[in-house]
C-alpha cells in the first residue's frame, strides 16, 4: 500500500479504527493494531494522536457531527415530509443505524472514561436542544419531554440490537412509535 498523503492520515486512522470496532471493543484495540490497519507506522500515528482517547474523541465528533448535520439538512428540506411522526421516525432510525459506535461510546463512558462521559453528555444536550427546537416548530406537545422520550427510546432500541434480541421487531416498533406521535399530534 502506498503511503497515504499527509492530509488524509487522520481519515485513514479513523476509518481503520471504525473497522476494528466492528469486531472488538475499543479497550481491546492497541495503537499498534490501528497503525497497521491504517497502513502507517506507529510513529506516524503518534504524530497525529498521542493516545487512544484522542482517536476516540475524533471518532465521536465525526459520528455526532454527521448526525447533527444530516438532521439539520433533513428538517430544512421543504420537499420532504418532516411532520412530527416523520421527525420521530427519522431521529430513531438514524440513532439506531450506527448502534455499534454508540454502544462503544456508552461503554467507554460507563467504565470510567470521564472525558468521554462529559463529551457524550454535552452532545446529548446539544442534540436534545436541536431536536426540541424542530419539534416546537411542528407541534404543541412539550418538546423537551418528547425529545428525551425519543432519545431514551433510541437508546433502548440500541440495547436490544446489541443484545441481538430476536423477540424485538425494530421496524415494527419504530413504525408504531411514529404512528403514536402522529395520533397524539392530531389531538387538539
Amino acid at each position: 500500500m502506498a503511503a497515504p498523503r499527509n492530509e488524509n492520515i487522520k481519515v485513514y486512522i479513523l476509518d481503520a479504527t471504525k473497522e476494528l470496532l466492528k469486531k472488538r471493543a475499543f479497550s481491546e484495540i492497541s495503537l499498534a493494531e490501528i497503525a497497521k490497519a491504517a497502513g502507517i507506522s506507529k510513529g506516524t500515528l503518534y504524530y497525529h494522536y498521542k493516545n487512544k482517547s484522542e482517536i476516540f474523541f475524533d471518532l465521536t465528533d465525526q459520528y455526532l457531527n454527521e448526525q447533527w448535520n444530516d438532521f439539520v439538512v433533513w428538517t430544512e428540506d421543504k420537499d420532504k415530509d418532516t411532520s412530527i411522526n416523520r421527525l420521530v421516525k427519522y431521529v430513531i432510525e438514524r440513532n439506531i443505524v450506527s448502534y455499534g459506535l454508540r454502544t462503544h461510546l456508552i461503554a467507554e463512558a460507563q467504565t470510567g472514561d470521564e472525558e468521554v462521559r462529559q463529551k457524550l453528555i454535552k452532545r446529548y444536550d446539544d442534540f436534545k436542544k436541536l431536536i426540541s427546537e424542530k419539534i416546537s416548530e411542528r407541534t404543541d406537545i412539550p418538546s423537551d419531554f418528547l425529545t428525551w422520550m425519543i432519545l431514551l427510546v433510541s437508546d433502548g432500541i440500541i440495547v436490544q440490537e446489541a443484545l441481538q434480541n430476536e423477540n424485538f421487531d425494530v421496524d415494527k416498533f419504530v413504525l408504531h412509535f411514529s404512528e403514536f406521535f402522529k395520533a397524539i399530534s392530531e389531538i387538539k
